[in-house]
């Protein structure tokens, strides 16, 4: 039988893009993940916010007048709760009270699947759970079931800071093995010169789907928020007979946990080290413009927002009117509209990146300071060096180079005609 959950959606009376419809929708997805039953919800303003439990105390007695009316057997919070907070306001609702981040980060436990991702939500939760445990061990230590209880943790393991601590420093380490053997098969695909293109976009925007249709694999799809956690690499050749790998990633969600962002840096390198980037947008979806921008921020804080990026508004199927392409093409002059369903607009697609990969390298010849040898090291990781010479004027350098990179030493160093 599913929990009963009532979502309270809290109310800064900030400007933003995302609609109270939109919010609550997702906030609805969220808890359906997680296997619940939203059975309502209550707008929370906290403008401005209360200090001992965000809303205030008419807000607060609201709340649990209506739990209790719709039954509810937990609250969620749309924001994220100090630790206080949620004491506060889980003592006046009388049951289980949790905020969106516990939320995700419970959806995240019950997706993983592979040892590095159970290693990643575990450490994204026993870094959010730390700082909550002053005065709260009877909530972290709680055996039962329903949304917000998934996790790696038992009483003894939660209730002792320095054991979460040590079990945080071996995750940790364990996690850079993980790097360690991720980098090692990327060197071999490196010496193989197959270039890497990450797929990337907001969740359930269809990036599995439309990796399937592109690689002809059958990796399982489900319409839902985070069905994929695991990074998943596919070779693929071009209708050109190019050889190329795309990986796929985990699905980006506006205001995405910073301590998810985190964890799941392991994983995510794969989009630092892609020569080129799919941004997978729902063109279906009413709000598509904001869930693109909540990408790109996700992107930008990656530090890979100026990679070569091509946008794929997918979903071409479940378009009802035409002027929504119009307008889309208004906004972005440079896209290409699929259906990665029904693989309409494919062709398209695969022209596209070609067109992209024949773009990217550049072969430079360059005059670096002797002082620079961390762009030596750099194009070593990320280029392929054709010679390296030190001279009494600086080190010689000749090498294939993404366009990105060779930017970076033109601009160190003197350009060799």
């Amino acid at each position: 039988m599913k929990e009963k959950v009532l979502i309270a959606l809290v109310d800064f009376k900030e400007k933003t893009a995302w609609s109270i419809k939109e919010l609550l929708y997702e906030m609805d997805e969220l808890v359906k993940a997680c296997d619940g039953e939203p059975v309502g919800h209550i707008i929370c303003p906290a403008h401005p916010p209360s200090a001992a439990t965000l809303i205030h105390k008419g807000k607060v007695e609201e709340v649990a007048l209506l739990a209790e009316t719709l039954g509810a057997k937990a609250v969620v919070a749309s924001t994220e709760l100090k630790g206080h907070q949620q004491r506060e306001l889980e003592e006046a609702f009388k049951i289980k009270t949790i905020d969106r981040t516990q939320l995700i980060l419970d959806i995240f436990a019950r997706r993983a699947t592979t040892l590095e991702g159970k290693l990643q939500v575990e450490l994204a939760q026993l870094e959010y759970r730390l700082p909550r445990l002053a005065g709260h061990y009877d909530d972290l230590s709680r055996q039962g079931g329903g949304i917000g209880t998934m996790g790696p943790g038992e009483t003894k393991l939660e209730t002792d800071r320095r054991r979460i601590a040590a079990r945080i420093d071996r995750i940790k380490k364990d996690l850079e093995d993980v790097t360690r053997s991720r980098e090692v098969k990327r060197k071999k695909r490196e010496n193989k010169r197959l270039p890497l293109i990450s797929v990337v976009g907001y969740t359930n925007a269809g990036k599995s789907t439309l990796l399937n249709a592109m690689t002809g694999s059958h990796q399982v799809t489900k319409d839902g928020l985070f069905t994929t956690l695991d990074s998943l690499a596919r070779q693929c050749v071009l209708p050109n007979k190019q050889k190329v790998v795309f990986s796929d990633t985990v699905g980006f969600i506006h205001d995405l946990p910073h301590r998810l962002i985190e964890a799941f840096k392991a994983t995510l390198e794969e989009v630092q080290c892609a020569d080129l980037l799919l941004h997978v947008v729902d063109l279906s979806n009413d709000n598509y413009t904001a869930r693109k921008d909540a990408v790109d921020g996700v992107l930008k804080e990656l530090g890979v927002l100026d990679k070569p990026t091509i946008l794929v508004l997918n979903k071409l199927d479940a378009l009802e009117e035409d002027c929504i392409i119009q307008d889309a093409k208004k906004r972005y002059q440079e896209m290409v509209v699929v259906s990665a369903l029904t693989t309409a607009g494919l062709d398209a697609l695969f022209y596209k990146i070609e067109s992209e990969l024949a773009n990217l390298i550049l072969t430079v010849h360059v005059l670096l300071p002797s002082n620079r040898m961390d762009l030596i090291n750099l194009v070593h990781k990320e280029g392929d060096v054709i010679s390296v010479e030190y001279t009494d004027n600086g080190i010689l350098l000749a090498a294939h180079l993404p366009h990105h990179l060779a930017g970076k030493l033109i601009q160190a160093g003197q350009l060799i005609n």
